[in-house]
């Protein structure tokens, strides 16, 4: 459920730092009323900032992604020449498909696990010469050559014949091939002789190579199954056998038809995916497999890097149980593999993506919450520490680059507050790590990308008053140019929406254990005095994720904030980028904590005078709509109605690496599965509820909802359901968007207005 977190967001909006562009009041725009049907409509509120900007090789160019103003859904491929700043159109993918929005049955669903919304050209890949891009769109890879002269149009060169349907393709790291999956099964082109080779043996319906399993991809952030060595001569790729994981017969239920599948859906407690790793070498074109699920006890392959030298491979695995993660060092002609470093935990250790392999291959930079806090660490390769390169009662988000000439890495975090994420550079020479140099000045969330080269950054920026703006930057944080600075004036689609606009404040409560809790509160434009207000709760609550941060939040709460709402979200206990005591009070308790801090919340919202104490909602979407669930039914004296969105609603019926990581397996943790089961509760509702659900989820299955239903069934209490054919758990489209949040929107209306 890593990505539930984004599920309930409707799409960010953007407006703009009123007193920034010299702009003394709102007044000074029209006065337009935000509808539901406007959010989803074209032109897009936010002036189609760009999105998936990468630096070309050289860092002269950067491509990047954005719907047309006529469909903002549907992304082009965009180019931007950074020396003549000058942006240009390369390919539209009306160009390269009949229909932008059509996908295989694969695409759709490594997109579902992705949580892209998007249609059109969703990536791409620069060639590592930076002559062509590699384009995938609707099962089929195009490549794009480019031209010096601007005026020429694009070449661009279809690979594959119709009846291929590929994903996860890409250039090889020197530009030689372009590999691809299809039908599970792992292929290489060759760009000089223009010959595909099969990898891999034929994937089957139990058998796939080259590829991530559903909890990889879902849980773990691991969206791919097979690696380049950097030399070309090998490619590590899994082998992952799912004959042994029970089978889940569902009836996913479309406006035309239904469809029996069989689905392998590894529930808590039950037999995972086998994965294996091996190592194809391309000359001799044979595989040695490495026997993992012989070498270590029953875990996931988490995480495989090649070192620069191609002459070892490196891979993470976790155990079961989460509690060990150990890197492993594996010789890539023979030899059994090194475990150089084990990171272990008393309750659960999360996976990272910081792992950075030095260009001498003897070194390495790894992140660490074994402080309490995640931090940087150096390491020889042989596994002994150098030294700790960040260090503090705050978080490191990420590893951005390292530049092994001048000694610096690059990171962002959290040092300044947990609400905002800023980019910072520290010394790997230097002892002293408590006091890294802060380079992004701007209050709010900064998401950082660098060129190859660390001689230049994009940052995309927003605040709780500042659109997203895309800017280029030296490499110590001076502003080069404006990529798209976004400014609202007469003619930006924001702009008649603007003097109804409701600014967020922030601010801090306690939790039971004096931990301190950050809220946002919403408010309509306007207030009349001795006028008490209902209020919604919006609520995901889940592990790891962060809901209140200063950055904008999403369309809907504008809009109920202008239906003359009070909207609110609190961070409980158990979110993310706090640390692991914030963190772990979860621990095989779920629904505890975060249940109480969110009535330690509404609490708050009942002293403040202008509340009606009587009329607070509350809305979730996945992990949010079983928090929801949970405070309708425990709690109907701070909560007088709730709309549960997808929800989960019996631990027993999620994935293996998800529950088990927070909650252990239902044979050793009984009590704690039975107090999280919403189930448990169901005979307690007093209050309107509205629960919605997609019927083809594959994530959180519609099981989820029907056996809710049936008990609440079963004890003659009243609910209303509302469920959405052919949809999975992100209900993407513009239509269902706009019936489902005028459900909503209609459901507050009547029981608290």
């Amino acid at each position: 459920m890593r990505a539930l977190a984004l599920s309930f967001i409707v799409g960010l909006f953007v407006t703009t730092a009123v007193a920034a562009q010299g702009i003394t009041s709102n007044e000074n725009f029209g006065r337009a009323q935000l509808s539901i049907e406007r959010i989803f409509s074209a032109p897009n509120l936010t002036a189609d900032a760009p999105v998936n900007l990468q630096f070309a090789p050289d860092g002269n160019r950067i491509a990047y992604l954005k719907g047309s103003v006529d469909q903002p859904q549907v992304n082009d491929l965009w180019l931007y020449d950074v020396r003549q700043q000058r942006h240009r159109l390369i390919v539209a993918a009306s160009q390269l498909v009949a229909d932008p929005t059509a996908m295989s049955a694969a695409e759709r669903a490594r997109r579902e696990r992705l949580r892209i919304r998007a249609s059109g050209i969703v990536d791409y890949q620069w060639s590592p010469n930076g002559s062509q891009l590699l384009i995938p769109i609707a099962g089929q890879l195009y490549l794009a050559t480019l031209t010096t002269d601007d005026q020429q149009p694009v070449a661009v060169k279809r690979l594959l014949d119709s009846s291929t349907k590929a994903t996860d393709a890409r250039f090889s790291p020197q530009g030689n091939y372009v590999s691809y999956v299809a039908d599970r099964t792992l292929y290489t082109i060759d760009l000089v002789n223009e010959q595909t080779q099969q990898v891999s043996t034929n994937g089957t319906a139990t058998l796939g190579y080259a590829v991530a399993e559903f909890v990889a991809q879902e849980e773990m952030k691991r969206m791919t199954g097979y690696w380049w060595s950097p030399d070309e001569a090998s490619i590590a790729l899994t082998r992952v056998d799912t004959s042994a994981v029970e089978i889940h017969s569902r009836t996913d239920v479309y406006a035309e038809r239904t469809e029996l599948v069989q689905q392998r859906y590894p529930f808590t407690g039950s037999t995972n995916a086998t994965v294996d790793l091996g190592i194809y070498h391309l000359e001799q074109r044979t595989t040695r497999w490495l026997g993992l699920p012989k070498r270590h006890q029953p875990g996931y392959l988490a995480r495989v890097n090649w070192l620069p030298n191609s002459a070892n491979v490196s891979y993470q695995w976790q155990t079961r149980n989460q509690q060990q993660l150990t890197l492993y060092l594996q010789p890539r002609n023979g030899n059994d593999a090194t475990a150089v470093l084990t990171e272990t935990s008393t309750s659960w250790l999360n996976l990272h993506n910081d792992l950075k392999f030095l260009e001498d291959s003897r070194h390495f930079i790894w992140s660490s919450e074994r402080s309490g806090f995640k931090h940087l660490y150096l390491y020889r390769t042989d596994g002994s520490l150098i030294r700790q390169l960040t260090s503090g009662d705050w978080q490191v988000d990420g590893l951005s680059a390292v530049d092994d000439t001048t000694g610096f890495v690059y990171f962002t975090g959290r040092k300044k507050t947990p609400l905002e994420r800023h980019l910072y550079r520290a010394s790997m020479t230097t002892a002293n790590p408590s006091q890294p140099t802060q380079l992004t000045e701007r209050a709010g969330m900064h998401t950082i990308t660098f060129a190859g080269d660390q001689r230049s950054y994009i940052d995309f920026f927003s605040s709780s008053t500042q659109p997203p703006q895309v800017s280029l930057h030296g490499p110590t944080g001076e502003r080069i140019v404006w990529l798209q600075q976004n400014l609202i004036d007469e003619k930006h689609p924001l702009a008649s929406y603007l003097a109804d606009w409701s600014y967020p404040e922030f601010g801090e409560l306690s939790a039971a254990d004096e931990q301190t809790l950050y809220y946002k509160l919403t408010k309509p434009a306007r207030m009349v005095d001795n006028q008490s207000y209902p209020v919604i709760v919006m609520v995901y609550g889940g592990p790891r994720a962060q809901r209140v941060t200063n950055s904008w939040g999403d369309y809907f709460s504008q809009y109920l904030a202008q239906q003359g709402y009070v909207v609110f979200q609190l961070d409980n206990r158990g979110s993310g980028q706090r640390g692991k005591a914030f963190e772990q009070v979860i621990y095989r308790n779920l629904a505890q904590a975060e249940v109480a801090d969110q009535v330690v919340g509404a609490k708050f919202l009942q002293s403040l005078p202008y509340i009606d104490a009587e009329r607070i909602g509350v809305f979730g979407h996945s992990y949010g709509g079983y928090m929801a669930l949970h405070l309708i039914l425990r709690h109907p004296e701070y909560f007088n109605a709730a709309v549960a969105g997808a929800p989960v609603t019996d631990w027993q019926l999620y994935d293996t690496h998800y529950t088990e990581r927070y909650m252990g397996t239902p044979a050793d943790n009984p009590e704690g599965y039975q107090a999280a089961d919403v189930l448990s509760y169901a005979e307690q509702l007093e209050q309107p509820l509205l629960i919605y659900h997609g019927m083809a989820d594959d994530n959180v299955l519609y099981t989820h909802t029907a056996k809710l239903s049936y008990a609440l069934q079963q004890a003659m209490l009243p609910f209303e359901l509302m469920a959405y054919p052919g949809k999975q758990h992100g209900l993407r489209g513009r239509e269902t968007s706009i019936h489902r949040y005028r459900l909503i929107a209609d459901f507050f209306a009547r029981h608290l207005q």
